[in-house]
């Protein structure tokens, strides 16, 4: 195994534990609302969207139109614009690869992404990034799997399980602050967020978010750039 798959894999753990959890309450759902067994693994090798899974269970079950779907799919993911653009440097010249990077790029894998480890090799720094996409996308059909088949042989009550959605986001955050000697990033995103929270409410204060901060990112990259 090389350096940059082992190191892969130990910086996707976190990841691992909360897409256990995370996947497994989605796969509890999944049953609950009616849904095969199947269709778990089937929807998250091919949606892999986390949130908006939840969501999908909710749309089909309620017969929604394909309209419908469409536009919550665009809202509730809507923040992978902003995503993509910022990682347009790291997933340059990655080959056949790249497609697939696109396609399982999650918000936790997104804030492993902007992590620059220094452990592994800059040649390597490709395969790094793939398998991080890559270990992620596996933990999440494992939790989705095993919560669907759970499901169909045990019933329990599973409210507040989705919480560790919000438990994962905080351990991650924990460990990029302590890994990094810059907040700024954290800072301003802290603040901007509350103050598009405020503002918008907690409906619509996710896209203004992301534009003031792709704005300020950029204003303050370009400055550091000129300074340097």
């Amino acid at each position: 195994m090389s350096r940059a798959v082992r190191q892969a894999f130990i910086d996707t753990i976190p990841v691992l534990t909360g897409y256990l959890a995370l996947g497994f309450g989605f796969g509890i759902l999944l049953q609950a609302s009616g849904f095969p067994v199947w269709l778990a693994p089937v929807m998250s090798i091919t949606m892999y969207a986390g949130a908006m899974q939840y969501v999908a269970v909710g749309l089909l079950s309620s017969g929604a139109s394909l309209l419908t779907v469409g536009l919550t799919t665009f809202l509730v993911n809507a923040r992978h614009l902003f995503y993509g653009i910022s990682l347009l440097d790291k997933f340059k010249s990655t080959g056949k690869r790249t497609l697939y990077m696109i396609f399982a790029l999650t918000d936790e894998t997104y804030s492993l992404l902007c992590r620059d480890n220094a452990e592994v090799p800059a040649k390597e720094k490709k395969t790094y990034y793939f398998f991080i996409c890559f270990f992620d996308h596996c933990y999440w059909i494992t939790g989705c799997t095993l919560g669907a088949v759970t499901g169909s042989l045990v019933s329990f009550n599973s409210q507040g399980i989705d919480f560790v959605l919000t438990a994962l986001f905080i351990t991650i955050l924990i460990e990029q602050w302590q890994s990094m000697k810059k907040h700024f990033p954290a800072l301003m995103g802290a603040a901007v967020t509350a103050g598009c929270l405020v503002l918008f409410g907690k409906e619509n204060f996710m896209i203004p978010a992301m534009c003031v901060l792709l704005l300020i990112l950029c204003l303050h990259k370009e400055e550091e750039v000129s300074h340097g």
